[in-house]
């Protein structure tokens, strides 16, 4: 009768645990904040697994300073257009952000983010998108014309 007990208790738990973790998905017109955050409605969005410079952030090219923050974040305004983009979300940052991976029809946003080199693969989270920075340091794409700071060490910085 216990083992009933504690299978049925360890089942409520599973399935309580599989419904806050898959999240939900969220569709709409996306407002861009910068080359990795966006709002649809009211709901922010972290973009899963990428990291992209700050809109404050500077990159440097043969000694020459550029606002890369701001090219980055122009770059996904461009990409998503006026298009209305999915996300399917896994979660809340501890800033009560969504994490999501973002889609404009089946365009996975986040790996073209990565890809074009206007956002590194977040690797302390995960490694989903290490292909596709490979690619855009190989072909010298956004922020690998030069020298950056990583986003991350940026942000740390600059507390």
């Amino acid at each position: 009768m216990v083992v009933k007990i504690l299978t049925f208790n360890l089942f409520l738990i599973l399935i309580t645990l599989s419904t806050v973790l898959s999240g939900k998905t969220i569709f709409g017109n996306a407002n861009v904040i910068d080359g990795d955050t966006i709002h649809i409605n009211k709901n922010k969005i972290r973009l899963h697994a990428i990291d992209a410079p700050e809109i404050n952030q500077t990159c440097n090219k043969n000694g020459r300073v550029w606002n890369c923050g701001v090219e980055s974040t122009k770059f996904l305004k461009e990409l998503i257009g006026n298009n209305k983009i999915e996300c399917i979300t896994q979660g809340k940052d501890r800033y009560n952000r969504f994490i999501g991976i973002c889609y404009k029809d089946n365009l996975d946003l986040n790996s073209e983010m990565v890809l074009n080199g206007w956002a590194i693969a977040y690797r302390y989270y995960s490694t989903d998108y290490v292909e596709e920075e490979e690619k855009a340091k190989q072909k010298k794409r956004g922020i690998w014309i030069g020298d950056f700071v990583e986003p991350y060490l940026f942000r740390k910085k600059n507390k």
